[in-house]
């Protein structure tokens, strides 16, 4: 195995709580050839001391601080002062497995794959739920494979669709590593503008310079889902327009690189299965259920929504979820907002 740097870079925002164990474990990675950029974005809490105890203790260790200007900006500026052949993403409320960055290497090297994608673990308060990416063994996928797994990027398709929890699945920076001329010159754009999508719009740009992916079936990272300060935890007002942005944005790839029709109806069936995000941020809204519902109304009966659900094919789904569909078709508002409250309690949002 080759000794090539690795650029880690750890966007941070009042984590104090949860910071030290991202850090150790990566500090702690059985490949050590690291470089480790922690962005510290104005952060309220202890994050930035923590920092430099840690990085006066490991000079591998960068660290930035800067006024908040959102995750976005931190990985941007991040970015701009990398040294490593290649580049990975944790965030600062999560942590890797001890030889995630060996075995990522080693299966880039292996399949000479541009990017490494890997799949990982739920972590909620009181329980530990793993995601797997794809339906397969580790493996190196063939360029015409690769096409594939971009395609997933833009939305499910055909079976894929009898699990539509599996949409966000691979779409995160995280779990992943990237040859540097992948994402070199490629930008986050700003939070504000895209909120919590603005993983899936980068990878949308950088996967467009990949031709092959390798995969390695194990949980390597762990994803915190029990910390309530994090942005996808918090009531969005601006969703609906924010989404439509990312929206129009992918289309415009699919039609200025040429990609083929799989892409649109994949694009189609994302657009559609928006409405579970939306509905879910709704229910985070402190109006009252009567204004949930008729927000709910709205997003449903609106034409793009009700063009994408004519062409959603629902053979695939489970029961639960073609009712969902069903309702949503018929623009029966009360019953997605009842849909989605069940929902909720059972995914612990």
């Amino acid at each position: 195995m080759t000794d090539k740097l690795i650029s880690v870079i750890v966007p941070i925002y009042n984590v104090e709580k949860y910071l030290p164990k991202c850090l150790d474990s990566i500090i702690n990675q059985t490949y050590t050839n690291l470089e480790i950029i922690c962005v510290v974005d104005g952060s309220p809490d202890n994050c930035l001391d923590i920092c430099k105890k840690y990085s006066e203790k490991d000079n591998r260790i960068v660290v930035i601080n800067q006024k908040n200007c959102g995750a976005s900006a931190s990985r941007n500026n991040a970015l701009k002062i990398t040294k490593g052949d290649l580049i990975m993403f944790v965030d600062s409320d999560d942590w890797i497995e001890l030889d995630t960055c060996e075995k990522a290497l080693k299966s880039m090297e292996q399949y000479d794959s541009d990017v490494v994608i890997w799949s990982y673990i739920r972590e909620f308060a009181d329980d530990s739920k793993p995601k797997d990416i794809f339906k397969t063994e580790s493996c190196g996928f063939s360029e015409k494979e690769t096409k594939n797994v971009y395609r997933r990027f833009f939305g499910l398709s055909g079976e894929e669709l009898s699990n539509p929890e599996n949409a966000d699945s691979i779409v995160t920076i995280w779990g992943k590593l990237y040859k540097r001329s992948v994402v070199e010159k490629i930008e986050f754009v700003d939070s504000k503008v895209l909120a919590t999508a603005e993983d899936l719009l980068f990878n949308i740009y950088a996967f467009l310079r990949v031709k092959k992916v390798s995969y390695i079936n194990e949980y390597l990272n762990h994803y915190r889902k029990d910390n309530n300060s994090s942005i996808t935890s918090k009531y969005n007002s601006d969703l609906c327009n924010q989404w439509q942005f990312l929206f129009e944005n992918m289309l415009s790839v699919i039609e200025n690189n040429h990609l083929d029709n799989s892409f649109k109806i994949a694009l189609n069936n994302r657009i559609a299965l928006s409405i579970i995000g939306l509905g879910l941020n709704e229910l985070d809204n402190l109006n009252g259920t009567v204004t949930k519902i008729r927000k709910i109304k709205n997003i449903i009966s609106s034409d793009k929504y009700r063009n994408a659900y004519k062409t959603l094919t629902l053979k695939y789904f489970p029961i639960h979820w073609k009712v969902f569909f069903m309702f949503a078709k018929m623009d029966f508002a009360t019953g997605v907002y009842v849909l989605l409250v069940v929902m909720k309690k059972l995914i612990g949002k």
